[in-house]
Order: C-alpha cells, then sequence, then structure tokens
C-alpha cells in the first residue's frame, strides 16, 4: 500500500526524545521552550506550543474574547476543526464560500457574511495554499483575523510567510503534517495583551507567585516536553522537508496535465501538504485505486452538506467538496511510486468515465 501519509524521521528524534526524557521534564521543560522560540523567531512572533492544532485554534479564539452572540466567519469547505472551536466557545460559524479554482476563502463571500456580530475571520490555507490576504485585510477593516496555517507551515505569499499577517496564527505539528511532535500546535502573536491572555488561558488561568489562584476560566492545553523535543528534530530538517516536497509536487504536477489541480496563485510560493485533483465520480476513483494499492482521501465535505452547521448550500464548496481526491504526499515517496499514482488515476477516472 502507498500511503496517503506518514511520518518521516531523520535521525536527530531519538537522542532528543532520549535527552528530554532523562532530564526528567516530561510536561514542561527546555524543548518547549526551545520550540517556541525556534518557532517563533522564524515567524518573528511570540509562540505558545498547544496541545494540538485544534486547542490552538481555541485557544486564539478564547484569547481574542469571542463567545455566546458573536459570530466568526469561517470557510464553507475546509476541515472542520475552524467551525467546530467557534461553536465550543459558545459563538456562531457563519459560513461564507471558497473560490472555485484555488478553494480558499472567497472574500466576495466574506464581505457578504459580516454582520454587526462578527467579532472574526478564520482563513484557513489549505492543502499549503495561502489564501487573499490584501483582499480580506480590505474586507475585514476592524474585525480581527485568525489564521489557520495547520497545512501551510512555510507557505509564503509575495515573498511573507502565511502565519505572518494578522492578529493570531495557529499551526498544527500531527503526524500527517510537515513537521510532527505526533499531536500537538502552536499559536503566535505580536500583539503582548493578547500574548498574556492567551498564556493565562493555556495554563489553568493561573499566573503570579500565588499557587492555585485561578484569575479565569483556563484549559490545559499544554504541550508535553516529549512531544517538543521530537517537534525541535523535525524542525531541524525544514529545508529538506520545504524541497522535498516541491519536487514531489512537480512530478505529480508534470503527470497530471490533464486534470484540475488546485490553483497557485503566481504570487504563492506554496508548501504543499497534499496534492488535490478534482475528478468526475471521485468515490469511485477512490475505490480503484485502493485496489491497486494507493491510499488516497476524499476532500472534505461542505459544512452547507452536514446537518450538524445547520447552514444554507454554498455553491463552490460543494462543487468542490464532491470532486477532489487527495494523493499520497508522504515526504518520502518515491519517484517511480508518483509515477505509479499518476498512471493508476488515469486508469481509474478512464474506467469510471467508460
Amino acid at each position: 500500500m502507498i500511503q496517503w501519509a506518514r511520518p518521516v524521521l531523520y535521525g536527530d528524534e531519538e537522542d532528543y526524545l532520549k535527552q528530554a526524557l532523562h532530564s526528567t521534564f516530561i510536561s514542561g521543560g527546555p524543548f518547549v521552550e526551545r520550540a517556541e522560540r525556534e518557532l517563533g523567531d522564524l515567524h518573528d512572533r511570540s509562540a505558545i506550543c498547544t496541545s494540538s492544532g485544534t486547542t490552538a485554534l481555541h485557544l486564539a479564539l478564547l484569547g481574542l474574547g469571542v463567545g455566546p452572540g458573536d459570530e466568526v466567519i469561517v470557510p464553507g469547505w475546509c476541515f472542520g476543526a475552524a467551525p467546530n472551536m467557534v461553536l465550543a466557545c459558545g459563538a456562531k460559524p457563519v459560513f461564507a464560500d471558497v473560490l472555485a479554482d484555488t478553494w480558499l476563502l472567497d472574500p466576495e463571500s466574506v464581505e457578504n457574511k459580516v454582520s454587526p456580530r462578527t467579532k472574526a475571520i478564520i482563513a484557513v490555507h489549505t492543502y499549503g495554499n495561502v489564501c487573499e490576504m490584501l483582499a480580506l485585510q480590505a474586507v475585514a477593516q476592524n474585525i480581527k483575523i485568525i489564521e489557520d496555517c495547520a497545512e501551510s507551515l512555510f507557505a509564503k505569499i509575495e515573498g511573507q510567510l502565511c502565519g505572518t499577517f494578522f492578529d493570531v496564527a495557529c499551526f498544527s505539528f500531527h503526524a500527517t503534517k510537515m513537521i510532527t511532535s505526533g499531536e500537538g500546535g502552536m499559536v503566535l502573536t505580536k500583539d503582548p495583551q493578547l500574548l498574556a491572555q492567551m498564556r493565562l488561558i493555556h495554563s489553568h488561568g493561573m499566573s503570579g507567585p500565588r499557587k492555585y489562584w485561578h484569575h479565569l476560566v483556563g484549559h490545559n492545553f499544554r504541550l508535553t516536553n516529549l512531544q517538543a523535543a521530537l517537534l525541535c528534530a523535525q524542525f531541524k530538517h525544514r529545508e529538506e522537508v520545504i524541497a522535498r516536497r516541491r519536487e514531489i509536487y512537480a512530478r505529480y504536477k508534470a503527470n497530471l496535465l490533464g486534470f484540475t489541480l488546485q490553483k497557485f496563485q503566481e504570487k504563492v510560493d506554496p508548501v504543499v501538504w497534499t496534492i488535490g485533483v478534482r475528478v468526475k465520480e471521485r468515490d469511485a476513483v477512490m475505490t480503484r485505486m485502493a485496489q491497486d494499492g494507493i491510499e488516497t482521501r476524499p476532500g472534505f465535505y461542505a459544512f452547507s452538506q452536514q446537518p450538524l452547521y445547520d447552514t444554507p448550500p454554498l455553491g463552490n464548496a460543494e462543487e468542490v467538496a464532491s470532486s477532489v481526491i487527495c494523493l499520497p504526499m508522504p515526504a518520502d515517496i518515491k519517484p517511480e511510486e508518483v509515477d505509479f499514482v499518476c498512471e493508476r488515476l488515469k486508469n481509474a477516472a478512464s474506467f469510471v468515465k467508460g
């Protein structure tokens, strides 16, 4: 089976984990501080490690004061963590459509969804692509914007790293992501007041010399030192990760000239997390490819298709949702495996048409 994703280890992970284990810092510790410093420095931001990309989003929303009566605009097609964490805060997710070619948040649709209750917008950078940042900024004006960079670590637009444009950014280091700590995430911000508020919420609402004194309702969103050790080891190899993913994407793109892939604008310098391709009879194609020993994933369901979210139809989101197949993209996939995946995709697409 050619796996859709798997973590790639570079050789330092075991040594770093042993260092963390032998230090007896099992929960917090030096590797957590190092991870926050190194990734924060890369983005010129202050960083807080979290237990997952999902809790990073939750922390960002809580730090911005999102709660009951508020609305947060999210894409109508993306991974479900964004609207779910809005709901977890007691607020209402409002779904804007995505663009038909980039599959990212449509600024015009966002503008149509803004109301007096809009507290924030979550710009999700899906599959390694980067949203239209300046257009969203023009629409948002004084509304806070959260960048969800879970799938687009190291990607840039107009030479600037995603996660460095707006009020707060969130990242994921899940086992399928660019670099991994197994689970884990991070929030970044330049706002000292927001940073202080998030740090307080991050660890039970406690701060200062008085032990077990809670200043507000907090959570335990902490990353362990063991996980952070794994993350630091992976971060050392970021240039290798970026280069390899660009090679893989280029080979896929050359092999799939007759297919519709996710569009990356010229000003976007993507680091592709997964290869999204639009096909007819997507589920039948996936079944055929599984028979050939190739693991694929469907695109996300549109939130307008899911009763849980109780939202009107969204045209582009539903069109994309019905047709996207995601092809294998582990960073150690071999060139001949990419060629095989593309050959079998073409075969499967022809078969279901025929």
